[in-house]
C-alpha cells in the first residue's frame, strides 16, 4: 500500500484559486481552524457543489488519521449552502480510535452556521479467509470515442466547466425518459492533482458528485434538485493510481432505487479504465419539479 503523507505547518494563502490541488493543499498545509475560501468558478447557482465540499472536509479529516489507515467510507449531510468567495473553516474530532479503525467527525462552518457536516471510517487492512471479488464494470464504448459534453452557459452548472464527461448510460438531465440509468466517463479537464493517494481519494469523492442526480432524465423540464445526504463506501485495497493522474478516466453508472414524493434513492457504482470497482455511492436526493 503506498505511503500517504500529511503536510502541515506552512502559513495560509489570502486567497485560493482555483485548481482542484489549489485548495486541497492549503487545507494540508495549514492548521485547524485556518480560513479557507473556494471561487464561484467551482459553484453550483449560489453555492459550491457538493463533491467540493466532501473533497475538502474529507482532507481535514485526513490529515488527523495515522498513515496506516484507509479511508473505509464516508457520510455526509447537506445542511445549508457554501458560499462562494467567503471563508469557512473545517472543524474535525476524532470520535473513537480503537486498535484497527478510527472513526472521525468533521464539518464545514461559515459565518457560524454548520454548512455541512461528515463522519469517515477509516481502517488497517487486516487478513482474512473471506476474499469475494468486486464486480466488473459493464461493457461501454471508450471514453475517446463518445462526444464532449460542452458546456452550456446559464444551462448546466458553473463547475461543470472543469469538468469531462463523456455519457455512456441512460439520458440526459430534463429529456422525460423512463430510463432508471445514468452516467459515462468522467475526469477533470485541464487541471492538476496532488502527488499522494489521499489526493486521490478527495479527488474521487469530488468527481463522483459531478454528475447531476439521475432522477433529474425522468422530468421534461429544467428543475432544481439538491443532495441531502450522501455515503461513499471505498475499495480496499485501492486500486486507485498512485500518484493521481487527470488524465486518467472513471466511468460512473447511477441507477435509481426510488423516487416519489419530491425525494429519489440513487446509488451508484464507479470503476477505474481498468474495470476495477473504486467506490460505491448512495444518495438522497430531493427535486423541486
Amino acid at each position: 500500500m503506498p505511503q500517504r503523507n500529511i503536510c502541515q505547518g506552512i502559513l495560509p494563502i489570502e486567497r485560493i484559486t482555483m485548481h482542484f490541488n489549489d485548495f486541497i493543499q492549503h487545507i494540508k498545509n495549514n492548521p485547524s481552524n485556518s480560513p479557507h475560501r473556494i471561487s464561484a468558478e467551482w459553484g453550483q447557482g449560489r453555492a459550491i457543489f457538493g463533491g467540493v465540499m466532501g473533497a475538502v472536509i474529507y482532507t481535514a479529516m485526513r490529515r488527523d488519521i495515522p498513515t496506516d489507515r484507509c479511508i473505509l467510507s464516508f457520510m455526509m449531510s447537506f445542511i445549508a449552502p457554501l458560499t462562494a468567495d467567503t471563508d469557512f473553516i473545517l472543524d474535525t474530532k476524532i470520535l473513537r480510535a480503537g486498535k484497527n479503525s478510527v472513526q472521525i467527525e468533521g464539518q464545514i462552518i461559515q459565518e457560524g452556521q454548520t454548512i455541512a457536516t461528515a463522519l469517515a471510517l477509516f481502517g488497517t487492512l487486516r487478513t482474512s479467509s473471506i476474499d469475494v471479488s468486486a464486480m466488473p464494470a459493464p461493457r461501454v464504448p471508450s471514453p475517446e470515442s463518445l462526444v464532449a459534453l460542452p458546456y452550456i452557459p446559464n444551462v448546466v452548472p458553473e463547475f461543470t466547466r472543469k469538468m469531462d464527461y463523456r455519457w455512456a448510460f441512460g439520458h440526459l438531465p430534463f429529456s422525460g425518459t423512463t430510463a432508471r440509468e445514468m452516467g459515462g466517463w468522467m475526469r477533470l479537464k485541464n487541471e492538476t492533482t496532488g502527488s499522494d493517494l489521499n489526493d486521490a481519494d478527495a479527488l474521487l469523492i469530488a468527481l463522483i458528485d459531478a454528475w447531476p442526480p439521475a432522477t433529474l432524465p425522468l422530468i421534461n423540464r429544467p428543475a432544481p434538485a439538491s443532495t441531502m445526504t450522501w455515503s461513499i463506501s471505498f475499495i480496499q485495497p485501492s486500486p486507485i493510481t498512485y500518484p493521481p493522474s487527470d488524465s486518467d478516466w472513471l466511468l460512473y453508472r447511477a441507477d435509481i432505487d426510488h423516487a416519489a414524493s419530491g425525494y429519489g434513492q440513487i446509488r451508484a457504482h464507479i470503476w477505474n479504465q481498468k474495470g476495477e470497482l473504486l467506490a460505491l455511492s448512495s444518495q438522497t436526493v430531493a427535486v423541486f419539479d
